[in-house]
């Protein structure tokens, strides 16, 4: 994990912004589009989270194996497992020490498939008999934890299914029916943890979001807000944390709706335009918030940028651990989230 702090070196140089007219051309339409110019080249006062997967992850002997009989043995079953970010939660996971179960379930062109990771063979199955096979194999790991990275339009069934058999889960699948996936968890009364955004780092920034909306409501009363989203190509939906995020500023009083925020899913202009590495394209996650005063005399930027997944990877292996824990002490909370996870201060 890399953390770079860029901090303010010309404030005056906001005061001089300028708008750049940028063209977008996409498969179906071509649209015009105003974005300010310091959202992609000017970067003297920005301050950018980047968090990179490639970087070495070094701890100590005694913290590894703290972790390591806190999760081993823990069962956990994956689904959506053949996903980039399947994939990436089951090799965080097994080098945490948890035990993934040889099922999970994929699309109908998925089943019979067999996926191997640390060693460990995983069949996938379809649509058909999903309750029958998730029950039985909750019989045989009664702690058994599911995680969930399929996709927006599985979400609701898939929870309703983790719900009706009652098994523990993890969400970070984004999209769906939030009220609906909420409801039917609660009617349940089983524990979950439910979360569009794992990643550690950007949860804690939307927490700070949070407190700073509750205790100064209408601080930016007046202020023009342009949010720009890059993910890769195969995000079919509008990012989670973006719309976390905007429901701040809304509660700070902008004006802003949800259909204009700026989605970027063109690959050469995630590379051109918005600075994502070549190797990152298939894997990332660029989010920019420019706010500007009435009479243009300022703004303010806000900018995190993760490449890779294994920020969220390592996120969601805290969330099982977190919800693991709870599901054994019987708490009477059932429903959490990744703040929740951050407050337990029990973070590897």
């Amino acid at each position: 994990m890399m953390v770079v702090a860029k901090v303010p070196i010309d404030i005056s140089a906001t005061c001089q912004q300028k708008q750049l007219e940028l063209l977008f051309l996409s498969s179906s339409t071509k649209r015009s589009i105003s974005i300010t110019k310091t959202f992609f080249r000017r970067r003297k006062c920005l301050i950018t989270m980047c968090s990179t997967s490639h970087m070495p992850h070094i701890e100590s002997l005694e913290h590894i194996n703290s972790v390591q009989s806190r999760s081993s043995g823990l069962p956990i079953m994956v689904n959506g497992s053949t996903g980039k970010m399947g994939g990436a939660v089951l090799e965080a996971a097994v080098s945490a020490g948890l035990n993934p179960v040889p099922v999970s379930f994929g699309g109908p062109e998925e089943s019979g498939k067999i996926v191997q990771v640390g060693g460990k063979e995983i069949k996938l199955h379809g649509p058909s008999e999903r309750e029958s096979i998730l029950s039985s194999v909750y019989a045989e790991y009664p702690n058994l934890i599911v995680i969930d990275y399929t996709a927006p339009a599985a979400v609701n069934e898939n929870a309703e299914l983790y719900a009706k058999v009652g098994v523990p889960f993890v969400m970070g699948t984004t999209g769906g029916d939030r009220e609906r996936l909420y409801k039917s968890v609660a009617d349940a009364n089983i524990y979950a943890v439910i979360s569009p955004q794992m990643g550690k780092q950007v949860v804690a920034f939307l927490a700070a979001m949070e407190i700073m909306a509750e205790q100064f409501p209408g601080a930016f009363s007046g202020y023009k807000l342009q949010v720009m989203e890059s993910h890769q190509a195969s995000k079919l939906d509008t990012s989670g944390t973006a719309k976390a995020v905007i429901s701040c500023f809304q509660k700070l009083g902008v004006s802003f709706e949800l259909d204009q925020i700026q989605q970027i899913r063109d690959p050469k202009l995630q590379m051109e335009m918005v600075g994502v590495p070549e190797e990152y394209l298939a894997g990332h996650a660029f989010h920019m918030y420019h706010l500007t005063s009435p009479d243009d005399t300022v703004s303010f930027e806000f900018q995190h940028n993760v490449c890779g997944r294994s920020i969220y990877a390592e996120g969601t292996v805290d969330a099982v651990l977190f919800l693991a824990k709870k599901v054994q002490s019987k708490a009477d909370k059932r429903i959490y989230d990744m703040i929740d996870v951050l407050r337990e201060g029990n973070m590897r």
